[in-house]
């Protein structure tokens, strides 16, 4: 069975080109990713392109197991674009699941 881990960011700010910025920052960071963690299977990231009450991004990526998983939390380079994230969110939302 896969891990598929799917996190969902509100971005903090109300203005609407520093918001487009930082959704683009995001989603670099988050696409370098596979390069350098060979723990991520697959990785997806999209932008929010409709309704302003919808999150602004999310992240679809998938692991062989909850190790993996978690091998990827705590590599640095993971580490350093969450923290990125953390910075400029105002809303998350997560959910790991089996497929």
């Amino acid at each position: 069975m896969t891990i598929r881990h799917v996190v969902s960011w509100k971005l903090a700010t109300s203005d609407d080109s520093e918001r487009a910025e930082q959704a683009a920052a995001v989603k670099a960071g988050l696409e370098s990713l596979p390069v350098t963690i060979p723990e991520i299977l697959a990785l997806e990231v999209g932008v929010n392109a409709l309704s302003a009450d919808n999150f602004d991004l999310v992240l679809i990526s998938d692991f062989a197991d909850e190790d993996a998983l978690q091998r990827y939390v705590d590599h640095p380079d993971h580490q350093r674009v969450a923290a990125y994230i953390r910075s400029v969110v105002g809303g998350r939302s997560a959910v790991d699941f089996l497929v």
